[in-house]
């Protein structure tokens, strides 16, 4: 275990190093110390009075007749100095323009001192406050910074349009956002025009007003509401005349048969087909092939049956560690395949057409094709046809085995992670092509049952989205189970003859022949995206191969969405089911109201031994986003519980704010490390950081102690010295020492 220690990242730009601001910070804080001291001492706040103002119009007249320029130079200086400090008296002053200068030129003195005075008070907001205040909290920000990347303008526009809400605090917010300086000023200066001119005219009729708030009477503060919201109606306006344009040329249907359908039983179909009928909506699911998706039949459920035997296959070798003398066990391979076809069947009736029937969607087995943004027709086994007309359609039509095109795969009968699970006879020489999370899972696995595994990864190790540490962990795991792990090895084409099977894969400058019996390509998986009617109705893929989707999970048409491994970016059945909430509740409310996907906080585990789990940045991204952060490390070797279970290899790592508890991310490898980790999760989501963590009771001897011991250990790096000091000499003088 090791004490948290900054780890800063890649240089930050000007704006954000703490000593470059240092001059612009004195300089401000003695421009501000000295406005202030002739605020109080030449009583400015009593000359920035309407009273003032009133009593002093025929000297400010004068002065305006003898010296113009000059007058209006000090004007314009002090219009700025005021705005760009926040302080009160603009609407005298902007008053006081209209009375000495008349409309026409104190409509453009002030129109450009307000103006230059708001991109001053920016900018203070942007580089004094904004790095600290986002770094605190960026993640409760994020959607706000979305929305101001790209939709600021609009709503900056709609505040200024507004006079009734206070233009300096506008001022400092945005300086806090995303939006360009240049844009702010541009928004500012059209913005404030319409408000500005109404009170220099009002400045030019200055005897018949009383007090400021006389200027903006119900009727015209409605008026500027009105004009506010223009923004926000042009921009509904505008979408609108989008939604034509990208509905012409098809005809609506004048009413729908139902509100949803679905295309694909997978997670984020089945969920998505769940809200809709929990909510009375009439849904129709439709599934070409297995209920449950590749999750239930091909990947999730079927891989940790199948781990789960191999891991007692491996308690059996190592039972004498344990002090059990003479355990025997022999594998029996078809025996541990039936196991797992059985585990798929008992799952089975959670996902099956009868439950989702009794539960109110309608489900049809067929092909799904969408005919036009409201039509799908269903193509049955008997190659009978429907016709569905709905007013939204969900795409979840997931993903299958990306089988790369090396010459001779298909001629050798490579497997993949769908059809591997046909296997009843054990290869004596399997060779696993990819070291991604599914590659490293089955090849552990089948190597515990006795296979001799060879795994080739193309890249420099397994594993590239965890951390170096975590993959080196797990790769020491996999060659002392037996695997055979290649890296940096490329796959080059496949060979068959007298002899046998191999591949042939280039190191370096040097082809290498690897002999096998059966291939496993397991190299990832690419979204099902042909044949759903995608490419007649014009809707765009992503370079990945996925649907193109906005925050809502819309697609080209705003009725269509796509959930799951079609939409990305993640490939987990926990992602697709979270889409599938967001993409219904749009689909089926979004008149009233929609909700952009987050995905701030996503968890994700490969089940390996030992586990990897993760939530948030991992080191090497902090490293190369140039995120700073503390680094907390808490080994299991030292845990009481992985002691006792002959576990204690793995560790919890926890990355932080600098100086704060608020966690970035988290990496834990072990024994059960994705439970561990859900812990962390809700920590994230809810915004709660290590002292929380560390002040939760925990049960005794337990693995999840390890998530209060690396809290403990950020603790204990944090300790007040100088405190415990005085804290020391107390206790002394309470000894009398």
């Amino acid at each position: 275990m090791s004490a948290p220690a900054p780890v800063p990242g890649p240089t930050p730009p000007p704006a954000a190093a703490p000593h470059r601001r240092l001059p612009l910070l004195i300089g401000l804080a003695l421009v501000a110390g000295l406005a202030l001291w002739a605020w109080q001492h030449f009583g400015l706040a009593e000359l920035l009075t309407l009273d003032a103002l009133k009593a002093r119009r025929a000297e400010l007249d004068a002065l305006v007749a003898e010296r113009p320029l000059a007058t209006a130079a000090v004007y314009f200086g002090v219009y700025v100095l005021v705005t760009a400090l926040s302080f009160p008296g603009a609407a005298v002053l902007t008053l006081a323009g209209g009375a000495m200068f008349g409309l026409g030129w104190g409509l453009l003195l002030v129109s450009f001192a307000s103006s230059l005075g708001a991109l001053l008070a920016f900018l203070v907001a942007r580089y004094l406050l904004r790095d600290l205040v986002q770094s605190r909290f960026g993640a409760q920000l994020a959607p706000i910074n979305e929305g101001m990347r790209r939709d600021g303008v609009l709503y900056l526009l709609t505040l200024r349009l507004v006079p009734v809400f206070p233009f300096f605090l506008v001022n400092l917010l945005a300086g806090l956002t995303p939006i360009g300086a240049g844009r702010f000023y541009g928004v500012s200066q059209l913005g404030m025009l319409a408000g500005t001119a109404v009170f220099v005219n009002a400045g030019t009729q200055l005897a018949s007003i009383s007090a400021p708030g006389d200027v903006l009477s119900p009727g015209l503060l409605g008026s500027f509401v009105l004009l506010g919201c223009f923004p926000l109606l042009a921009k509904a306006l505008v979408a609108g005349l989008q939604r034509r344009k990208v509905y012409a040329g098809w005809t609506r249907p004048r009413r729908f048969d139902r509100n949803l359908v679905v295309i694909g039983a997978g997670a984020g179909g089945l969920v998505s087909a769940y809200i809709a009928a929990a909510v009375k909506a009439k849904v129709t699911l439709v599934e070409g092939h297995k209920m449950g998706g590749d999750c239930l039949n091909f990947g999730c459920v079927p891989s940790k049956a199948l781990i789960r035997s191999a891991k007692a296959a491996q308690a059996l070798r190592k039972a004498e560690a344990l002090g059990l003398r003479g355990v025997q066990g022999r594998v029996d391979f078809a025996a541990v395949m039936e196991r797992v076809a059985g585990v798929v069947r008992e799952v089975e009736p959670h996902d099956s057409v009868e439950r989702y029937t009794k539960l109110g969607v309608e489900v049809l087995q067929g092909h799904a094709r969408m005919l036009t943004p409201w039509t799908v027709e269903v193509r049955g086994a008997d190659g009978r046809t429907q016709v569905l007309s709905t007013r939204s359609i969900v795409i979840a039509a997931g993903a299958r085995p990306f089988m790369p095109p090396i010459p001779g795969l298909a001629e050798v009968g490579a497997l993949n992670s769908d059809t591997v699970w046909s296997l009843r006879e054990l290869p004596a020489r399997l060779l696993v092509l990819g070291g991604g999370p599914i590659g490293c899972e089955l090849a552990q696995s089948f190597a515990r049952l006795g296979a001799e595994v060879t795994q080739v990864e193309q890249g420099e190790r397994l594993m590239a989205r965890e951390d170096a540490d975590a993959a080196a962990l797990v790769t020491a795991s996999l060659q002392a189970d037996g695997v055979r792990v290649l890296t940096g090895h490329q796959a080059l084409r496949c060979e068959q003859d007298a002899q046998g099977k191999r591949l042939i894969v280039r190191q370096g400058g040097q082809e290498i022949a690897l002999p096998f019996d059966q291939l496993l390509c397991a190299v990832g998986r690419t979204p099902r995206v042909e044949g759903y009617g995608l490419e007649e109705l014009g809707i765009p893929l992503t370079p990945r191969k996925t649907i193109v989707t906005n925050g809502l999970l819309q697609t080209k048409y705003p009725n269509i969405y796509a959930v799951g491994d079609v939409a990305g970016p993640y490939q987990f059945t926990h992602a697709a089911a979270h889409q599938a909430w967001y993409a219904a509740v749009n689909a089926l409310f979004g008149r009233f109201k929609t909700f952009t996907a987050d995905y701030r906080v996503m968890p994700w585990t490969t089940f390996t031994d030992p586990e990897v789990a993760r939530v948030g940045l991992s080191e090497d991204e902090a490293r190369a986003q140039g995120v700073a952060y503390e680094l907390t490390r808490y080994g299991l070797d030292d845990l009481d519980r992985a002691i006792a279970d002959g576990t204690a290899h793995g560790y919890v790592k926890v990355l932080t704010v600098p100086g704060k508890d608020r966690i970035l991310g988290v990496t834990i490898v072990g024994e059960h490390a994705g439970d561990l980790l859900a812990e962390f999760v809700l920590a994230m989501k809810h915004g709660l950081g290590l002292n929380k963590i560390l002040g939760t009771i925990h049960t005794y001897p337990t693995l999840s102690e390890a998530n209060k011991y690396a809290a403990g250990e950020w603790k204990r790096a944090h300790a007040p010295q100088g405190l415990l000091a005085w804290v020391a000499k107390y206790h002394a003088w309470e000894r009398g020492a």
